[in-house]
């Protein structure tokens, strides 16, 4: 029937493989859908299902765009069927997201939801039996119960996550925390002492780095050099202990935070880069005083370190709903955890057209150098034959070296990076134009189809280069799915090299093996993938156990500290 509502609406008439992904999510689980296969129509049907039953849907997408686009371009569906559709997204006031909350099917952000979720409960902290209720995704706006104006979600019944693979795995590696903040000048200042004391410190020397894990260690030499360099500061400095951690903290934001790949400096903030999505997080921090570190190294002007409030893991706070299904892309590599953690199970939905993409083999390089300098011969070549080209990059930094080197060259082309989102879904519409040329990072395909024009069908279609691999092999399918969607012409190729992030991290000695065999011309591309393959696994592993650990953490506190109780 929604189908139908759908065409007479919007004159779009779902195919048959998304009435089948309709009524995977509606059956609980995690559709994946190749991009560009329609989520957004598909996920209409059991979104409509589920507002039917009168205790509300969330639609939980990645950025603010996103929810107040599609809620706009697919209201008339629900409008037709008698249900309200409504968007919550930042800068809304209490009252603006009660009434969103209030609608049958309401689009947000993960982060959005589960902030009003903490908000919430913090306002029920002194009423056990109702926060035991929010707790357990419990609506107080039932017939006969009484109104609490203060709170703003009416409770956790149905969500359907677009991009699951995203939000219920890669995101959640870092919990949602409310905090508030307290001045502490002299915390502050000694956050500037530490910055100045560690870019004296010589690594190797006075300290050893740990690049998997991002950590570091101060060498006994080390802690005797910033003994004697505090010796005169006392208060905060007094203790060793506390000593040893603000020195450590400020190695590791100068040895693992970088400029321009974790963060960006802009109007003398500190601005969170996503490295999953690119995207930038104005309104997040490190926490543990991370934040305040990294500052200090800039050289902006140093916050308060923030006290927590309320914190909850994303893990949690998606099983409390009732309900839980998703969509995405790429979620088979990620189906044993979501099955594990989130008891929902990963149903791959065929494509209603056959693949014609072209994968070509991967071109594997020795050095950071040769890998740009062939990426940007690749693009030039591709370029002249008239098809589209994509450039995929992990970065900030890299993205904006791969605009240099086009820029020496003469070739016009567009940059899309936490630095220039704004126009995002503008600038990937039109990716797909013959001739175009686009440097993107991770962030570009998250929502957005990238459409040919007739020429650049007749060219070849997009060409898809992802210069480096990523942790996580979704990611890089991600990419390489822009082209080729719903039968159109294409090909994909990776481009990488043995100096990459990835490798940096994780297989730093076989890395630097393979490096070798390369220049020597003993080492074909099929062997040095298995590095890569080894790294991404190591790079896997390391993330799962950070994921548990978040997990097994925020359920310590909610047991410890009685913040979550059970409902009667």
């Amino acid at each position: 029937m929604v189908r139908e509502v759908a065409f007479r609406v919007l004159g779009e008439r779902p195919f048959d493989v998304q009435i089948m992904g309709a009524m995977a999510i509606a059956d609980g689980c995690v559709a994946e859908m190749a991009t560009g296969e329609g989520k957004t129509l598909t996920a209409t049907m059991p979104a409509i299902i589920a507002g039917w039953r009168g205790r509300g849907c969330h639609i939980i997408t990645v950025n603010d765009y996103l929810a107040a686009r599609d809620v706009k371009w697919m209201g008339r569906v629900f409008e037709f069927c008698g249900l309200r559709a409504a968007a919550v997204t930042q800068g809304m006031r209490p009252q603006e997201r009660r009434e969103a909350y209030l609608a049958d099917v309401t689009y947000s952000t993960n982060k959005e939801i589960a902030a009003d979720f903490l908000r919430d409960r913090l306002a029920l902290g002194n009423q056990p039996r109702l926060a035991a209720r929010l707790a357990a995704g419990i609506s107080d706006d039932r017939p006969g119960a009484s109104p609490l104006p203060s709170l703003v979600q009416r409770g956790l019944d149905t969500a359907i996550v677009d991009e699951a693979d995203s939000i219920l795995i890669d995101e959640a590696v870092t919990p949602l925390i409310i905090s508030s903040t307290g001045e502490n000048a002299d915390q502050e200042s000694a956050f500037v002492e530490a910055a100045r004391i560690a870019a004296s410190l010589e690594p190797g020397e006075d300290y050893r780095v740990d690049p998997r894990f991002r950590d570091a260690e101060l060498t006994a030499a080390g802690r005797r050099r910033v003994e004697k360099s505090t010796a005169n500061l006392g208060g905060i400095w007094a203790g060793e202990r506390r000593r040893v951690e603000l020195i450590t903290q400020a190695i590791v934001a100068r040895e693992h935070y970088h400029r321009d790949r974790q963060y960006l400096v802009q109007n003398g903030r500190i601005v969170i880069v996503d490295e999953f999505t690119g995207r930038l997080m104005p309104d997040r921090a490190w926490r543990d005083g991370m934040h305040q570190a990294v500052e200090a190294k800039e050289g902006v002007e140093v916050t308060s370190p923030k006290t927590t409030l309320a914190r909850i893991s994303f893990q949690r706070f998606f099983r409390l709903y009732r309900r839980l299904s998703g969509m995405t892309g790429t979620a088979a590599e990620s189906a044993p955890e979501l099955a594990r953690i989130y008891r929902v199970a990963v149903v791959v939905i065929p494509t209603s057209r056959p693949v014609a993409r072209v994968q070509w083999p991967d071109r594997v390089f020795a050095t950071l150098d040769e890998k740009w300098r062939h990426v940007v011969d690749e693009v030039a070549r591709v370029h002249a034959t008239g098809r589209p080209v994509l450039v995929g990059t992990r970065s900030v930094m890299a993205s904006e070296e791969v605009s240099q080197r086009l820029t020496s060259i003469g070739l016009p082309h567009e940059v899309l990076n936490a630095e220039r989102h704004a126009q995002e879904a503008a600038i990937i519409a039109r990716a797909g134009e013959a001739g175009r040329i686009t440097v993107a990072t991770n962030m570009a395909g998250r929502g957005t189809d990238i459409k040919l024009d007739a020429l650049a069908r007749e060219f070849g279609g997009l060409h898809v280069i992802a210069s480096e691999r990523h942790e996580a092999r979704r990611v890089d399918r991600q990419l390489f799915g822009r082209s080729g969607r719903q039968g159109d012409p294409g090909s994909a190729q990776a481009i990488v090299s043995l100096q990459d992030e990835l490798i940096r991290r994780y297989a730093p000695r076989q890395g630097a093996l393979a490096a070798r065999a390369v220049n020597a011309g003993s080492l074909a591309a099929r062997a040095a993938n298995r590095v890569f393959r080894a790294a991404e696994r190591r790079a896997r592993a390391i993330a799962y156990r950070q994921r548990l650990a978040v997990l097994r953490a925020d359920d310590w506190l909610d047991d410890a500290l009685g913040f979550a109780g059970r409902a009667e």
